[in-house]
């Protein structure tokens, strides 16, 4: 049976288009796989604790050997994991702070790393990252090359044999909503980005 692993990680819960465009993969993938399991891990809902000297330590000690604090580490860490190892579609939906992806989805990363379990044994799974952000950082704008996710994430994902994810970014999300830029009147081009992403995802989801 088809499974999906879906996670958001925008601080904001109304008018995020990351979740809007997370959302509707999912409902796309709904649709093509009438019957297959959805799992829903919302990072800022529900927050997941940043790596800690325990939970590091945790991964490499045996099991005999551990403390109850790795013991309850590993718990936690391998709960994140069956939910990813379970998936054979995920999907993450990421807006861009600062440059690069929420710490939200920093913590899950971190934490659903393991030798044992992850490291090179993902390449089996489709992997669909769906971005937004408020600006503009393509080709031609001041601030081009200043979106660091999509080389980060190809970079921290290949060693878990993830080679070729899917990118499906928006931008000018705020183009209606920042002082900044509500006189460059760009709300039609933030209409159209958003629109070529609903297309890209009606490809993908299928």
């Amino acid at each position: 049976m088809s499974h999906l692993l879906h996670l958001d990680s925008s601080l904001r819960t109304q008018g995020s288009r990351s979740r809007t465009l997370s959302a509707y993969f999912a409902q796309q993938w709904r649709a093509a796989h009438p019957g297959g399991t959805v799992t829903y891990r919302d990072l800022v809902a529900d927050e997941i604790p940043h790596l800690d000297e325990t939970a590091y330590t945790s991964l490499f000690v045996p099991p005999a050997d551990r403390t109850p604090e790795q013991v309850a580490a590993r718990v936690y860490g391998e709960a994140l994991i069956d939910e990813l190892v379970a998936a054979d579609t995920v999907v993450i939906g990421l807006p861009l702070y600062n440059f690069g992806p929420p710490s939200r989805f920093m913590a899950w990363l971190d934490r659903v790393i393991s030798p044992d379990r992850t490291m090179g044994r993902l390449g089996d799974k489709r992997f669909v990252f769906v971005m937004a952000s408020g600006g503009g950082y393509g080709p031609g704008t001041p601030r081009h090359g200043w979106d660091h996710r999509e080389p980060w994430l190809r970079h921290a994902f290949e060693p878990l044999g993830v080679t070729d994810p899917a990118f499906i970014t928006v931008e000018l999300t705020l183009a209606r909503e920042s002082p900044a830029m509500i006189p460059l009147d760009l709300g039609a081009d933030a209409d159209r980005s958003l629109a070529d992403g609903m297309r890209a995802i009606d490809t993908l989801a299928a």
